[in-house]
């Protein structure tokens, strides 16, 4: 049975993706930063900017923060910012790989000062979580060794879980503790974190609080990774995506732009496996560094791009594809599966925006709004952000 258009709406007004402060900021390759006008000096800008992304989507009310990047004197003062702006704080996502001490590792270190240094800046991150009323903690570690024989590999990895476990032990009732993943860099040979299977053992050794987050930039070329989330949904340690791109190396290029097909079997499997909506448990979140094109429009065109795909993941009429597998009959089972992939929905989501009292084109709306030439005028001097700023 194919979905109505009063149920594609319903669901669609359903969906929520989070949007990351350090995306507005300059960022660029491993050998240039390019600046561009307006970008945000501090959090607040951060903030102010990604309320523009709401502001013409209506499915980006929340933004993840990075800490120390995102220190202000008053987290307080900066939740009551974005409110204001009609968004909230989301996810905080902590930092181990700056610091010189932790050249060699952080909570994987075998140093246990080290360590113990990265599990206290991951206290710190907890503390601001209770200011904020942030759910999630969200942990991404360098953790690795680039050659054979450098560090024992199992130590490191009972060095994790112990570090883990203390930090677990002090997230709130209401939080969670969201652990990565990464296959390789800036670690070569190997990372500690480097797959689902990993991030899923160390999690499922902390207690229901502790989940898995998925980075779709995250994987080694060809990886089927709507298989992964199809799993951790099964396996209930799901908690949260990072929704980007990559061509060759992790890129964290715009959602959708080096396969949109992919991102379609990936929103396809989280609708069918449970992991939709505000009741889900599972985030949603955009992880992007845009190097050459504007901060906010590219971040727009990523909320719109996941919105498309859950909209054509959503007419797949599951009730006849189900009895086509059912029957075996393969190449009907695919094709009412791609029918659903080729649809063009932009006409259902412009109308889907009108119903909501917006622009039908986000981008072209927002362009018009002459929001960029204001804050290239306003934000003259002091020093613009950047990734790790």
């Amino acid at each position: 049975m194919a979905i109505s258009e009063k149920e594609l709406f319903a669901k669609l007004s359903d969906q929520a993706i989070e949007l990351p402060s350090w995306a507005f900021g300059n960022s660029g390759t491993r050998f240039r930063v390019f600046g561009s006008p307006g970008v945000p000096r501090d959090p607040f800008e951060k903030i102010a900017d990604a309320a523009q992304v709401h502001k013409f989507s209506g499915i980006a009310p929340t933004v993840a923060l990075h800490y120390p990047w995102d220190k202000v004197d008053s987290f307080a003062d900066l939740r009551k910012h974005a409110n204001d702006l009609g968004v909230e704080l989301g996810t905080i996502n902590s930092n181990t790989f700056q610091d010189e001490e932790y050249k060699l590792g952080s909570l994987a270190h075998r140093d246990p000062k080290v360590r113990q240094r990265a599990i206290d800046h991951h206290f710190d991150c907890i503390d601001v979580m209770h200011e904020t009323g942030s759910r999630d903690l969200k942990i991404w570690l360098a953790d690795g060794s680039n050659y054979p024989g450098q560090d024992d590999l199992r130590a490191r990895q009972d060095n994790l879980a112990d570090s883990l476990a203390k930090i677990y032990a002090r997230i709130g009732d209401n939080q969670r503790l969201v652990l990565e993943y990464k296959f390789f860099e800036p670690a070569f040979y190997h990372t500690d974190v480097p797959d689902w299977g990993t991030s899923y053992a160390q999690v499922s050794a902390l207690g229901e609080k502790a989940v898995v987050c998925l980075d779709t930039g995250h994987h080694a070329p060809g990886t089927n990774i709507e298989f992964i989330v199809m799993q951790l949904l099964r396996l209930g340690k799901l908690g949260s995506f990072d929704f980007n791109s990559r061509f060759y190396a992790d890129d964290d290029l715009i959602v959708g732009a080096a396969d949109p097909f992919q991102l379609f079997r990936i929103m396809y499997e989280v609708i069918r496996g449970g992991g939709y909506g505000g009741d889900s448990g599972v985030a949603f979140m955009l992880d992007q560094c845009h190097n050459i094109e504007d901060k906010i429009p590219g971040q727009l065109r990523s909320v719109i791009n996941v919105q498309a795909m859950t909209a054509r993941a959503l007419l797949v009429d599951t009730e006849a594809l189900d009895k086509a597998q059912r029957a075996g009959d393969v190449l009907g089972a695919n094709d009412i599966f791609m029918n659903a992939f080729y649809t063009d929905v932009r006409p259902v989501l412009a109308a889907w925006r009108e119903s909501k009292g917006l622009a039908a084109d986000p981008i072209a709306a927002f362009n018009a709004s002459g929001y960029l030439k204001t804050i290239a005028t306003d934000r003259v001097g002091g020093k613009q952000a950047g990734w790790g700023a």
